[in-house]
């Protein structure tokens, strides 16, 4: 299958080329186009339907009318000199405020929408009275918008009710400030986009710069990251078209989180296929370099298959998951790295059989002979000095696994960045009015039986609310048109997003509800604070059955491709204890010197599933290899060093790009992205330069040809004769009868230079 699909599209690669060229920007623009209609903002909707803020949310959008998709913007409105609110000020501030809410708000405009695909937003906003501050220094209004808040046409419409709202205040000689919602997406992506820009191209310039600085080419340094981008496209675009199809809701994150992964790993695979082309026809100069390189991909195709598929496998483990932003991105990861895979055994062939060696350009290194270098250094001191080796990789990656102590989960969203307009206004309203008042904490009430209700009928549920320590006002309830549900909204003294708040609604507030909520009635606690409460504990649910499952899962794929019980122990527990060390340096730089309250809550599973796969990946690579070597001819220790000479070059070169494309998101405004790039980054970093390039080779070393009992021990003769052996020599690899030995990692790292080294080493 591997074999076909490269050999046809090295065959026919300018039919390949084009049709992912074709395909592949027709589902990207498509996906762009429709990413909106598949994504879920609010995080209740991705609870379980037994949490309490998953009911209560149902309770909101059957009884009361609420959308998942409505959000309300807090508008700040005070008089421009300061003093307090008068009378008139209140009467034209309540004219403003309906005639806001009794004109459409048309979307503009905007260059990311597409007629008749792109949605449009416009729409009546309802703006109603909220709350005066106690002094009277300003007014608040509760402005309702319905629609994605992370699609670029909601933010249009919303500068668009701003300008106005702004506007029509001002001509009333009022002065108005907008937090929360919508308000709050927009000034933090106005914020960020110059940054971002500059992060965007940075990285992109980090990549090219690798690229010409191991191949000393322009294709070599533009063409991977030009095929990279367009299957990355049609991957969030065929992620976008199967949770249109099955009617699963996308987290905002997930395509910018799948683009930054299809960057890393796509130019690793591309990059696995430069280093054996460039090998071979370093070797046969003489050859036809379509032939090479249908030889070439046919053999590196296994490894990335092998590679893709652990990744794959990995994240699939997230379907048992409860919690449903884990449950999304698992398929939504696995889907874009099967894309991806597609086009390594396609695509990438199909380029290389078209530039031939035009890819190497203006370099001389096919005429050159291949050097050990650094890569030939490292080797041959793994292979003098294993225990050594062994021993301090072990102590750095234990010294920074104790970062892990004390470790603490965070769930708040990040908040807006201090510097915005948005984050001034709440800064403003928290110096009169508790921190909740723009996001209260919310009590339903239904009868069981549907029968009427009314404040009575609630009994001491209300008093019960305000007398719990931190919150600091229960307002009156609020009925549904047919009265029988009730609506009890608490503002608390401390922020919604906040810890105190999580804890304070899980603990008190829910044990209140429970014992003063009357006989016959039934009561959910909903809000940002419950909902994090909620997804605290399906998070850990998660993490006590995910673990397992993955660890057992990559376990067992090691014991397929490697046939061996012993090896996979060994890489088992390397990528364990990096991915503790890589947990504990995050802890140690964000939290306990960073000054943040905890770790970001999706960021130990998120780590364990790329850390663990990916530096699986990587430990397959180096293992193969070994396992290679070690049946030539010669001491364990030789082979040692051979593998690690010819695997260090690939390894480290796609570790420092996968590394630079998670690492962009270390920049990011966001404390959570940022905490989930800076960590997976380092977790790949660690995984390819002291896992996969010392302490597995080290323990190589030390076990011998032990650590691949019970299937093999000692090495292979070549059962074929002198002559025959010296003929079959002189022919491409491609020529030779007979199947190649190993599984062939991907590392661009030619067999047949191994084979010659080998011999020369045991001889």
């Amino acid at each position: 299958m591997i074999r076909a699909l490269t050999g046809f599209s090295t065959r026919k690669p300018w039919r390949v080329i084009a049709l992912w060229g074709v395909l592949g920007i027709l589902v990207s623009v498509l996906g762009q186009a429709l990413v909106f209609r598949v994504t879920q903002t609010d995080s209740a909707g991705f609870l379980p339907s037994e949490y309490d803020a998953a009911a209560a949310l149902r309770v909101a959008e059957d009884e009361f009318g609420a959308r998942a998709d409505a959000g309300t913007v807090t508008v700040l409105v005070a008089r421009r000199d300061g003093r307090p609110l008068a009378d008139a000020d209140r009467r034209r501030m309540g004219e403003v405020a309906r005639g806001l809410s009794a004109e459409r708000v048309e979307m503009p405009l905007i260059e990311e929408r597409i007629p008749g695909l792109s949605k449009d937003y416009s729409q009546v906003p309802s703006v109603v009275p909220a709350m005066t501050a106690p002094d009277g220094s300003f007014a608040l209004l509760s402005a309702r918008l319905r629609g994605n808040t992370t699609d670029p046409g909601m933010h249009a419409l919303y500068r668009a009710f701003h300008d106005r709202a702004e506007q029509q205040f001002g001509d009333a000689g009022l002065r108005t400030g907008f937090t929360g919602g919508v308000a709050d997406v927009v000034d933090r992506a106005d914020a960020e986009k110059g940054t971002q820009t500059v992060v965007g191209l940075v990285m992109v310039g980090l990549i090219v710069l690798i690229n010409v600085l191991v191949f000393r080419s322009v294709l070599a340094a533009f063409v991977p990251l030009f095929a990279v981008s367009v299957v990355g496209g049609a991957a969030a675009g065929t992620v976008v078209g199967a949770a249109l199809l099955t009617g699963f809701d996308l987290d905002p994150g997930t395509p910018s989180l799948i683009g930054t992964v299809l960057i890393g790993i796509g130019v690793d695979y591309f990059l696995f296929l430069l280093f054996r082309f460039r090998e071979e026809l370093r070797r046969q100069p003489e050859a036809d370099h379509r032939e090479v390189a249908a030889y070439v991909a046919g053999r590196v195709g296994t490894a990335v298959t092998s590679a893709a598929l652990t990744i794959v496998a990995a994240f699939a483990t997230l379907g048992v998951a409860t919690f449903g932003q884990f449950r999304v991105l698992g398929p939504s990861v696995a889907v874009s790295v099967l894309v991806m895979l597609v086009a390594s055994l396609t695509l990438m062939p199909a380029l290389l059989a078209v530039a031939g060696r035009r890819m190497f350009w203006p370099s001389r290194s096919l005429s050159k002979p291949e050097r050990p270098g650094a890569a030939g250094r490292v080797g041959e001191l793994v292979a003098r000095r294993p225990l050594l080796v062994l021993t301090a990789s072990i102590v750095l990656l234990g010294a920074l696994a104790v970062g892990v102590k004390g470790v603490r989960m965070d769930f708040g969203t990040g908040g807006t960045p201090r510097e915005t307009a948005a984050a001034a206004t709440a800064r403003e309203i928290a110096r009169a009015l508790p921190p909740g008042v723009s996001d209260p904490t919310t009590v339903y009430v239904t009868a069981e039986s549907g029968r009427t209700l009314d404040a009575a009928a609630l009994g001491d549920l209300p008093k019960a609310l305000a007398r719990v320590d931190g919150v600091g006002e229960v307002s009156n309830p609020v009925f549904n048109a047919d009265r029988t549900a009730a609506r009890l909204d608490m503002y608390l003294k401390a922020d919604a997003q906040s810890r105190h708040a999580r804890d304070l609604v899980a603990g008190p507030v829910r044990d209140a509800v429970r014992k003063a909520t009357p006989v016959g009635l039934t009561a959910h606690v909903g809000g940002t604070a419950a909902v994090f409460a909620d997804v605290a504990r399906a998070v850990d649910e998660d993490l006590r059955t995910v673990f397992p499952v993955a660890a057992a899962l990559i376990a067992l794929i090691l014991l397929v491709l490697l046939r061996s019980l012993l090896a996979p122990v060994v890489l088992m527990l390397a990528v364990g204890l990096c991915f503790a060390a890589t947990f504990g340096a995050s802890a140690l730089v964000f939290q306990h010197l960073g000054g943040e309250p905890g770790v970001n809550f999706v960021l130990p599973l998120v780590l364990f599933l790329f850390v663990v796969a990916l530096g699986t990946d990587y430990n397959i690579l180096i293992s193969d290899r070994l396992r290679e070597e070690m049946a030539r001819p010669g001491t364990a220790r030789a082979a040692v060093a051979r593998a690690v000479r010819h695997t260090a070059p690939a390894i480290s070169t796609a570790g420092v790009v996968l590394a630079a494309s998670f690492g962009s998101l270390a920049v990011n405004a966001d404390p959570s992205t940022r905490q989930i790039g800076f960590a997976t980054a380092l977790g790949i970093l660690l995984s390819a330069f002291v896992l996969s390039l010392l302490l597995v080779p080290a323990a190589a070393a030390l076990l011998g040809r032990g650590i691949w009992w019970p299937v093999r021990r000692g090495h292979r003769s070549d059962p074929v004769p002198e002559d025959v052996r010296e003929e079959r020599d002189r022919k491409p690899e491609w020529d030779r009868p007979g199947p190649p030995s190993g599984l062939e990692a991907g590392t661009g790292m030619e067999s047949g230079t191994s084979v010659e080294s080998g011999t020369r080493a045991g001889r």
